[in-house]
């Protein structure tokens, strides 16, 4: 007998779909079609596993994945932006995909509940996160991904465009979606140029014996 169990918890959800998915089928042989499919299924489900997070499911051409579910990590939110990248750069670059799929994201973080069937080892998720991430999806623009404010809060290696505000399902909605840049790229350090007297009794960056000696000679004899 299956054994069911609910919990709350914390997870980041990734909606990945097919940008002008029916105009794409009309024009294509079903099974030209499902070949394509079958790329892109395999191709995100290979990269969001490499990332920490599990595919909870395929919705016709839709990918839905959660980052903190089974296993969590402190990334998590991170993990889903680089699995959504990387999902991306895969598409293109795929030498059947690339041209022909067109790839839009949306990732959310937030509180869910999820149902665990044990036997089998499957969960099914509800909440809010969920729907928002699929909303975030539906409103980018292709290639596109767009995050929630609690996912832009709690990513920190990446960069992210300014707040937008983005209509949904006949709703606008504001709150800090913003659009993933890429990478963040690390601040320069300023170089701060050592004392001119530790540059004089330094050699190759190190301390060199005899100058200092010297040095110290100077400092005694001096008046």
């Amino acid at each position: 007998m299956a054994v069911s169990t609910e919990e709350r918890r914390i997870v980041t959800v990734l909606f990945a779909d097919i940008a002008g998915s029916t105009a794409l089928g009309e024009q294509l042989d079903p099974e030209e079609m499902r070949r394509l499919l079958a790329r892109y299924y395999a191709i995100a489900r290979e990269t969001v596993e490499s990332h920490g997070g599990t595919v909870e499911k395929f919705i016709g051409d839709a990918v839905m994945a959660v980052f903190g579910l089974p296993t969590a990590h402190g990334d998590d939110p991170d993990r889903a932006v680089a699995a959504a990248i990387a999902i991306r750069d895969g598409i293109r670059m795929d030498h059947q995909l690339g041209g022909r799929l067109t790839i839009r994201f949306g990732v959310s973080t937030g509180e869910v509940v999820a149902n665990r069937d044990q036997s089998a080892g499957d969960f099914l998720i509800t909440g809010d996160a969920t729907n928002v991430a699929a909303r975030l999806q539906q409103a980018a623009e292709p290639w596109a991904i767009l995050a929630s404010d609690r996912t832009v809060r709690a990513a920190n290696n990446f960069d992210f465009s300014d707040e937008m505000e983005i209509r949904a399902r006949g709703k606008v909605r504001a709150g800090g979606v913003r659009a993933v840049i890429g990478p963040r790229k690390a601040k320069a350090h300023r170089r701060v140029r050592a004392p001119l007297v530790m540059r004089f009794m330094t050699v190759e960056g190190k301390l060199n014996g005899e100058k200092v000696v010297e040095f110290l000679r100077r400092l005694q004899h001096k008046p």
